[in-house]
C-alpha cells in the first residue's frame, strides 16, 4: 500500500486572494481585508508575484499575530498561508 500523505502539503484554505501583479503594499492590504472576513483558526491563501512578498508576509504575521503557516515559492509566484488569530 502506498502512503500518499505529505507532511509538507499546503494547508487547506478557507479563503483565497489572488494578488498576482500587485506590488507592495497591495497584497498585504488585500490579505488584511480578507482575514477580517474569517473566524479564528480559518486559513487564508494569498498568491503573489511581488518579489518582496515573502519578506512582507513574514513581517505582517509578526506584527499582527496571525500565524504564517507556510510559504511556497515557485518561480516568480509565492503562495502564503495565514491563519486568523
Amino acid at each position: 500500500m502506498n502512503d500518499t500523505s505529505d507532511t509538507n502539503a499546503a494547508p487547506a484554505a478557507d479563503l483565497e486572494v489572488d494578488a498576482t501583479g500587485l506590488k507592495c503594499p497591495l497584497p498585504i492590504l488585500r490579505a488584511k481585508k480578507a482575514l477580517a472576513q474569517l473566524t479564528t483558526g480559518q486559513v487564508l491563501k494569498v498568491i503573489t508575484t511581488d518579489p518582496h512578498a515573502v519578506r512582507d508576509f513574514q513581517a505582517f504575521a509578526r506584527q499582527t499575530g496571525n500565524p504564517l503557516l507556510r510559504q511556497i515559492e515557485s518561480g516568480e509566484t509565492s503562495v502564503h498561508f495565514l491563519a486568523r488569530r
